[in-house]
């Protein structure tokens, strides 16, 4: 279920520039997992990597994150 409250957030991330800026001013996993529960999902950081590049780029509209070693990137 989680996973498919990731999906299900970064649908919505897709469609909202505000989220966007905020996940781009992320500066680790935990603080994307705490801008996804302000907005109504539920899911942990371990999550994010259970995402094919694939998924991600389909569905997260742009969306680049980095933290040190940790990075979450999709296509614009």
């Amino acid at each position: 279920m989680p996973l498919e409250q990731l999906k299900a957030f970064l649908e919505k991330v897709k469609g909202d520039s505000n989220l966007q800026e905020k996940l781009k001013a992320a500066k680790s996993p935990e603080d994307v997992v705490a801008i996804a529960k302000e907005n109504g999902h539920e899911f942990n950081s371990d999550h994010l990597s259970q995402l094919s590049k694939e998924e991600l780029e389909s569905v997260a509209g742009g969306v680049t994150l980095k933290y040190k070693n940790w990075c979450y990137c999709t296509a614009l």
